[in-house]
C-alpha cells in the first residue's frame, strides 16, 4: 500500500517526494556529466513505461524521471540495475546493484567537459569527478561538489560546497619569444594582468597569476608551455533561503592527491560536527557555526600539500541575508 511507504527510505533510494500523492520521481546519477549512451534506452523505458514520458535534466547534470507510481519502485530498481552496475564496475562501492541507489544525500558530482574536448581546460574533469565519486559515494550527507577545467568556471564551482578549479603553471622560454605581446595583451584584457613586458621579455607575476593557461594558448611560437597541473579549491558557496553566497578560495596550487584527501576529511568533519537534530544540514552552515579555523585544521589533517600551495588564513564570507536587505524603498 502507498500509505506504507517509508519516505526517508524513499529519498535515500534517490526517489523524490513530489506534490502528487503516491507519485515520485527517480534521480539518475551521472558522475561528471558523462554517461554511456547504452543507458539511454533504460532511461527511456522507465520514462515511457512507468513515468509520464518526460525526463528532466537537472542542474547537477543528472536525469530525473517524473510521474512514477511509488508502487513500482521495486520493478524500476531492477530495471535500472545495469546503470548502477556500471558505477560499481568503475569502482564505486555499491553492494546491491538491484536494490536501487543506496544513497542520495551527496548530490551528483558535476563537471565541465574538460580537456577531452575544451582547449581551455587544464585537466580531465570527467576522470577527477569519477575519482571523487568513488571516494564519497554512497553517502547520506547533503554535499555539492563540482569540478571545472579552468578559471572560466563553466560548471559554476563557486556555487558549490566544494569547487575544484583547474590550474596550470605556465613555463616561459625567452629564447622562443618574439615580443609580440599577444599573451600580455590578452592577460591584461581578459584575465588578471599577471603578465608584463620588460626588457623585451615577458615577466609573470606569480601573485597575480591564476593558472588559467591562456598565455600558452595565445603564444604563436610556443614560448609558453604547460608545466605541472594544479587545482584551486573554493569552499562553502551556496544558494538557499538563509545566506546565499559565492565560494571563496581555500587553497590554490594544490595537487590531486591533496584535493581528494581534503574532500575525504571534509566528510569526517561533517560527521563530527553536524547538527543531528535536523533532517539535513549543509556543510557551510556547520563551518559558520564551528568556525573556519576548526574546519581548516580538520580537513588539512595528514594532507601533504605541494610547496607551491597557498592556504587561506582567513575567509571573509559575504553574500547577503534576506532580513538585512536594504535595496527596497
Amino acid at each position: 500500500m502507498i500509505l506504507d511507504i517509508d519516505t526517508k527510505l524513499l529519498k535515500k533510494n534517490a526517489y523524490r517526494v513530489t506534490k502528487q500523492r503516491g507519485i515520485t520521481a527517480l534521480r539518475i546519477r551521472v558522475p561528471g556529466g558523462d554517461l554511456n549512451i547504452k543507458y539511454f534506452d533504460i532511461i527511456k523505458e522507465v520514462a515511457e513505461k512507468y513515468g509520464n514520458g518526460t525526463v528532466h535534466i537537472t542542474t547537477r547534470q543528472g536525469f530525473e524521471i517524473p510521474g512514477i507510481s511509488m508502487e513500482k519502485i521495486d520493478e524500476i530498481n531492477e530495471l535500472i540495475s545495469p546503470i548502477i552496475r556500471g558505477l560499481k564496475d568503475e569502482g564505486v562501492q555499491i553492494e546491491d546493484e538491484e536494490g536501487g541507489y543506496p544513497a542520495a544525500g551527496t548530490r551528483n558530482v558535476s563537471a565541465c567537459i574538460g580537456n577531452r574536448v575544451c582547449p581551455f581546460a587544464n585537466y580531465d574533469t570527467t576522470a577527477l569527478a569519477l575519482k571523487i565519486e568513488k571516494l564519497i559515494y554512497p553517502n547520506d550527507y547533503h554535499v555539492k561538489i563540482a569540478v571545472t577545467g579552468c578559471p572560466n568556471d563553466c560548471i559554476k564551482a563557486h556555487m558549490q560546497d566544494i569547487g575544484i578549479i583547474g590550474q596550470v603553471e605556465p613555463i616561459y622560454d625567452p629564447s622562443r619569444c618574439i615580443g609580440c605581446q599577444a599573451c600580455v595583451k590578452n592577460c591584461k584584457r581578459r584575465v588578471t594582468g599577471a603578465l608584463t613586458f620588460e626588457n623585451f621579455k615577458v615577466v609573470r607575476d606569480p601573485n597575480r597569476c591564476i593558472g588559467c593557461g591562456e598565455c600558452i594558448l595565445k603564444c604563436p611560437t610556443s614560448a609558453w608551455t604547460r608545466g605541472e597541473k594544479y587545482y584551486r579549491i573554493v569552499i562553502m558557496g551556496r544558494t538557499g533561503k538563509k545566506n546565499p553566497r559565492l565560494a571563496q578560495t581555500f587553497i590554490e596550487w594544490a595537487d590531486e592527491e591533496s584535493v581528494l584527501k581534503i574532500i575525504k576529511n571534509m566528510y569526517d568533519f561533517i560527521d563530527k560536527y553536524i547538527d543531528k537534530t535536523l533532517d539535513k544540514e549543509h556543510v557551510g552552515y556547520i563551518v559558520d557555526r564551528e568556525g573556519f579555523k576548526k574546519f581548516k585544521e580538520e580537513v588539512l589533517k595528514d594532507v601533504k600539500l605541494p610547496k607551491k600551495a597557498k592556504v587561506a588564513n582567513h575567509i571573509d564570507y559575504t553574500g547577503y541575508r534576506y532580513e538585512r536587505n536594504t535595496i527596497y524603498d
